[in-house]
């Protein structure tokens, strides 16, 4: 399977509303931390691929994607007023 194949499989499959956060450093192990690192990498590759295709669906997905990294930026500025 090309890397192209598995992008398009990828993209097909419905978002479950799981926050997903990848593998950081040891240095990283604040969860909130890495889950709005997270949310922002994937709002920026978002951007860029609406920027790309400029299609209603890349909008869509691109919105979708900030709101979840504003959510855990929110998330995270609230644990740090405490």
């Amino acid at each position: 399977m090309s890397a192209r194949q598995l992008h398009d499989v990828l993209d097909a499959i419905l978002d479950t509303g799981e926050i997903v956060i990848r593998p950081q450093s040891v240095s990283a192990a604040d969860v909130l931390l890495a889950a709005w690192r997270c949310a922002h990498a994937d709002a920026e590759a978002a951007l860029e691929r609406w920027r790309a295709r400029r299609t209603r669906e890349a909008f869509a997905a691109f919105r979708a994607a900030e709101d979840r990294a504003d959510a855990a930026q929110d998330a995270l500025a609230a644990r740090r007023t405490f």
